[in-house]
């Protein structure tokens, strides 16, 4: 994982576990709230529109929503790595 700060935005770079489909998640976190979120790879379209409705979403809201979706049977899923994330570098 790589977490920087630069002028109050901190800039989040991560790998999700292997068993899903996206390879990094990128995101900035701004005041508890979620900015500029990609993935890497996975559903495109999906992963897209996931980061439309995220943006300026404070983490609590994202941790309540996306926390054990399961993709496939894999017992996580894109959206839950990006909760599991979110927990680890927000202390929540």
């Amino acid at each position: 994982m790589v977490d920087t700060v630069e002028n109050g935005v901190r800039h989040i770079t991560a790998a999700p576990s292997a068993l899903v489909c996206s390879k990094l998640i990128d995101f900035d976190l701004v005041d508890g709230r979620i900015h500029n979120l990609h993935y890497l790879g996975g559903c495109n379209g999906n992963l897209q529109a996931l980061g439309a409705l995220l943006e300026d979403a404070p983490v609590e809201f994202a941790l309540e929503r996306l926390s054990g979706i399961n993709c496939a049977g894999r017992g996580t899923s894109c959206s839950d790595q990006l909760a599991r994330i979110l927990r680890q570098v927000s202390g929540k």
